[in-house]
């Protein structure tokens, strides 16, 4: 089906839901427009677009799209990017929104690739690292408006630099708002909480501070906006920038990928149901594309919204598709009352969300899990608020996946073994322990067990090269569920250069299987004459024995 689901048998929980949703949108979709550079409308509509492209064309009913942290920090990236080397603040824009649609197209083709399963198979130390390093760099950004003053270039490194500044020239009234904002999102009492959402709830009391008690004060203010629908923004393109805007395109889809699947997880063990990653990768695609192509900020799932949703009794696509065209009206029909929020407050709603993005849960965990591991975790959130969030990925990735095949290759090494008599720590039938003895000595069992991995070719290679005097070996792979092709091409080595040196090469494997396969097409068997291959041990151990030639001799 093209359509996400959509029923009408829960109209009721639908609408309350998608009107529950869009209170919590408004205030995260003005703070992340705002603290991105892109402008509070371009976070509007960003939360208006992505939100009904994604409901109609997804493939998580209750799912809640729109701007998220991640989203908007990356975004925020690429915008200063751009700023800091096209003077034509318009241009750099442009170029930036056309990388929200370089996003949608590379999510759409993950989705068309079916590679959605995939997407967050990704190590849970790297992830935790780079969501935390997000929360921190949105936390770090949010400083300068949090103490009044307009923040400096330079992004995460600028204002860090330039933080003796920002402590000296703080604004006492714009700090005492962004406080305010803070303790509200901290200390709202949860039976409040049920009735009106702790962001909408500081965003109205601080507009009204900023309004009465600090009238007469000159505070910095979102400004005005128009109030209509936003225009077509040609894609803009730029030889010189190319290739990052691609990078930045794949980054940023990758990037809602993972939080939109993530999310959707969420909204499968609220709801007792399973979502389809695939099509939610083309829901999500689409609404990135369009948000991109109107000047919009890109976005993801929300666990928020997403949560909300569903303790409002949201239970199909038609919640969200409610919440986005109730978000739709108050844009055009009270565009200038938003015009009259402190920067402050908005800034203080934005550092409250990137503390939550930090998982504290794992990072006060992580040591006692493991050294590794914390390693892993604080070097990718160094790596994504110092130097670049694409190389704390690619580097973290890499790092743990490097120490994951070093784990798994010395636990599969133990299913390597050369065995010669029964004294050997193994254990095999009665009958095939005799026949071993018999041979004393002379016939050499090099067993494999499990999967045998390109790391385990090494153990493969030493265990053969420490094989002395023996007349004949028995290769058992009976129970290799897996044989790589580096194992396979370690095991070929073994069989020629046993064959080479004189000795008499049996092989144990299952007729029909995947390892027996993976020889046939090496061309391994051709090696070995047709009765020395067997399926079964005892038949070939008898075999092996019955022609050795120290026994024939006797």
């Amino acid at each position: 089906m093209f359509l996400n689901h959509i029923s009408t048998r829960n109209i009721r929980g639908d609408l309350f839901g998608g009107l529950t949703a869009a209170v919590v949108a408004l205030p995260m979709a003005l703070a992340f427009g705002v603290a991105s550079g892109a402008g509070a409308a371009a976070g509007l509509w960003g939360a208006v677009i992505i939100g009904l492209m994604a409901s109609l064309f997804g493939g998580t009913p209750t799912l809640i799209s729109e701007p998220t942290g991640p989203m908007t920090v990356v975004f925020t990236a690429v915008i200063l990017s751009f700023t800091s080397q096209i003077p034509d603040r318009g241009t750099a824009l442009a170029m930036a929104f056309t990388v929200v649609v370089l996003a949608g197209v590379f999510q759409i083709l993950f989705g068309f690739f079916r590679l959605g399963r995939y997407i967050t198979m990704m190590p849970y130390t790297v992830i935790s690292g780079f969501m935390s390093g997000i929360g921190v760099i949105l936390v770090i950004l949010q400083l300068a408006p949090f103490f009044g003053q307009d923040s400096p270039s330079g992004g995460v490194i600028g204002t860090l630099s330039s933080l003796p500044e920002l402590a000296a020239g703080i604004q006492p009234l714009e700090l005492a708002l962004a406080v305010i904002t803070l303790l509200i999102l901290w200390f709202t009492p949860e039976q409040l909480k049920r009735f009106c959402p702790p962001q909408l709830l500081a965003l109205v009391i601080g507009t009204l501070l900023s309004l009465t008690v600090f009238g007469d004060v000159e505070l910095r203010r979102i400004g005005t906006f128009t109030a209509e629908f936003p225009t077509f923004q040609v894609p803009t393109f730029s030889t010189d920038q190319i290739r990052l805007m691609v990078v930045n395109g794949a980054v940023l889809g990758m990037l809602g990928c993972i939080d939109a699947l993530l999310t959707s997880v969420v909204a499968d063990s609220l709801t007792r149901t399973e979502h389809d990653s695939n099509k939610e990768l083309i829901g999500q695609g689409l609404g990135n594309v369009m948000s991109g192509l109107f000047g919009g900020l890109p976005g993801a799932g929300a666990t928020m919204g997403t949560v909300v949703n569903i303790q409002a009794g949201g239970r199909s696509a038609l919640s969200g598709i409610v919440r986005a065209l109730i978000l739709m009206l108050v844009i055009l029909l009270a565009a200038p009352l938003a015009s009259r929020i402190p920067l402050a407050v908005l800034a203080g709603i934005a550092l409250k969300v990137g503390f939550d993005i930090i998982d504290w849960s794992f990072l006060k965990r992580a040591h006692h899990l493991s050294i590794k591991a914390a390693c892993i975790t604080y070097g990718v959130i160094a790596l994504t608020v110092l130097v670049d969030l694409i190389w704390a990925v690619f580097i973290g990735v890499f790092v743990a996946n490097v120490l994951t095949i070093e784990r798994m290759t010395a636990l599969q090494a133990k299913g390597v073994k050369t065995i010669t008599t029964t004294d050997d720590d193994v254990e095999l039938p009665e009958q095939e322990q005799a026949l071993l003895d018999q041979a004393s000595g002379r016939l050499l069992l090099f067993q494999l067990t499990g999967p045998m991995i390109f790391g385990v070719a090494k153990t493969i290679s030493r265990e053969h090269n420490a094989i002395e005097d023996c007349d004949a070996v028995l290769f058992d792979l009976s129970e290799v569920s897996h044989l790589g092709v580096t194992a396979s091409l370690a095991l070929e080595n073994a069989i020629k250069e046993a064959v080479e040196v004189g000795r008499s090469v049996y092989l144990v494997v299952i007729a029909g299987s995947a390892t027996r396969t993976r020889l046939e097409k090496l061309k391994l068997l051709e090696l070995l004459p047709e009765h020395h291959v067997s399926e079964d041990r005892e038949e070939i151990l008898r075999r092996a024995v019955g022609e050795l030639p120290v026994l024939q001799e006797v």
